[in-house]
C-alpha cells in the first residue's frame, strides 16, 4: 500500500456545534485544567469476537461477574446479528441485559463473513462494485442505529484493503464517500464513529487517519479506534506515545499484546508491550471510553483469558498509578526498533484484522 501524502500537521479538532453525546466526546479535552490529569479509573471491556464459543446473554453475564465496565460488541451471526430479522427488538432485550448487569458498550463491525460468506471482511467501503460498497455502508449505518439504541459509546470499522490495480487516489475517494454517508446517520445519532487504523489496510496508521480527517474536512463525529497492539507491529513511535498524540480524537481503544512488525493479537505477556506506560497515559489524557480486550482468535480460552487479562490490566493500572522513582514502571524493558517495520508480516492469511 502506497502511504498518502504527509498529513497535516495535527491540531486541536473543530468543536464548533459538537453535540453532546457521552464520555467519548468529552475526550476531546485530554488533561484536565492546567495540564492536571484526571483521575479516574479507567474502564475495562472485553471484545466478544474473543467469547464466540459463548451465547451472547453468558458472555455478557461473565464480563459482568468477573469486573469488566463494558464490552465491545460485535455484529456477527452468532451474537447480534445484523441481517436477521427483527433486529429492534433483539436489540432492547441486548439493551435491558446490558442495564441489568451494569455494563457499557462500544459497537464494533469487524465480523470476518457477516456480508460474504466467501470473502473474509467482504464487501469493504474500498469494493470496485458500487452496490457491495453500499451494502457495507448499509451495515455501518445500521451499527450506528443499533450504537443508538443500546446505549453505546462509539461505532467502530475500518476501511479494508485497497483492491488489486485501483490507484491510491481512487481508493480514498470511495472511502470518503462512504463515510461520508455513515457520519450523517452518526450526526443524527449523535454516535461518534471511531475508524481503526489496520495493518495491511488502506488506512493503516495513524497518519493515515489525519490523512482521512482532511480528506472529510474534519467532521466533529469522525474519531479514532486506537488498537494498542497496532502501535507495537507498525507505528513509528511507542504506544504510549502514540496515545498521547492520538488523544484529542480517541472514541474508542483495544489493547492486547503484540510483536513488532508481526500483525498477530497475543494474550497479555506473550508479546513485548509495556503496558503501565500505556495505561498511564490514556489516565493521563483522561480518555474515559471503554478499553477493549481483543483476542479475536482465542475464543476456545475466552472465560480463561477474560479473566486472566482483566487481572493483568489491573495489575498494570496498579503500577501505572504508582511510578517508581526515576521513571515509569513497566513489567519488561521496552523492545522492538523505534521505526516503523519495511513489512508487516500477518500471522493469519491476507485480510486484515485476524
Amino acid at each position: 500500500m502506497s502511504a498518502p501524502n504527509a498529513p497535516d500537521t495535527p491540531g486541536a479538532p473543530n468543536t464548533q456545534g459538537a453535540p453532546h453525546t457521552t464520555g467519548a466526546l468529552d475526550a476531546r479535552a485530554a488533561p484536565g485544567t492546567n495540564g492536571t490529569p484526571h483521575t479516574r479509573p479507567l474502564r475495562f471491556g472485553y471484545g466478544t469476537n474473543g467469547l464466540t464459543d459463548l451465547r451472547l446473554d453468558d458472555a455478557l453475564g461473565l464480563l459482568a461477574d468477573l469486573g469488566y465496565s463494558g464490552v465491545g460488541l460485535t455484529l456477527d451471526h452468532m451474537h447480534l446479528d445484523p441481517l436477521a430479522p427483527d433486529l429492534a427488538a433483539r436489540t432492547r432485550h441486548v439493551a435491558r441485559r446490558l442495564d441489568r448487569l451494569g455494563l457499557t458498550a462500544t459497537i464494533e463491525t469487524g465480523a470476518r463473513y457477516v456480508l460474504d460468506p466467501r470473502r473474509k471482511h467482504g464487501p469493504s467501503l474500498l469494493d470496485p462494485d458500487p452496490d457491495r460498497r453500499a451494502s457495507r455502508v448499509r451495515l455501518l449505518v445500521r451499527a450506528v442505529q443499533v450504537a443508538a439504541d443500546l446505549g453505546a459509546h462509539a461505532v467502530h470499522c475500518f476501511s479494508g484493503i485497497t483492491p488489486d490495480g485501483t490507484p491510491d487516489a481512487t481508493a480514498w475517494q470511495r472511502l470518503a464517500d462512504g463515510l461520508a454517508s455513515v457520519l450523517d446517520a452518526a450526526s443524527s445519532a449523535r454516535i461518534p464513529l471511531a475508524v481503526e487504523p489496520e495493518p495491511g489496510h488502506l488506512l493503516a496508521t495513524l497518519a493515515d487517519f489525519h490523512h482521512l480527517r482532511r480528506v472529510l474536512d474534519d467532521p466533529v463525529l469522525l474519531g479514532l479506534t486506537l488498537d494498542i497492539g497496532h502501535c507495537q507491529c507498525l507505528e513509528p513511535e511507542p504506544p504510549a506515545d502514540c496515545v498521547r498524540a492520538a488523544a484529542p480524537w480517541l472514541r474508542h481503544v483495544q489493547i492486547e499484546d503484540m510483536r513488532r512488525g508481526v500483525h498477530e493479537h497475543l494474550p497479555f505477556g506473550d508479546g513485548e508491550i509495556d503496558f503501565p506506560p500505556v495505561l498511564r497515559a490514556l489516565a493521563d489524557c483522561g480518555y474515559q471510553g471503554l478499553t477493549v480486550v481483543e483476542l479475536p482468535r482465542h475464543s476456545h480460552a475466552g472465560p480463561e483469558l477474560a479473566a486472566r487479562s482483566l487481572d493483568f490490566l489491573h495489575h498494570a493500572a496498579a503500577l501505572a498509578a504508582t511510578p517508581a522513582p526515576g521513571g515509569s514502571p513497566s513489567f519488561r524493558p521496552a523492545s522492538g526498533p523505534s521505526t516503523t517495520p519495511a513489512a508487516v508480516r500477518e500471522a493469519s492469511p491476507r485480510g486484515g484484522t485476524p
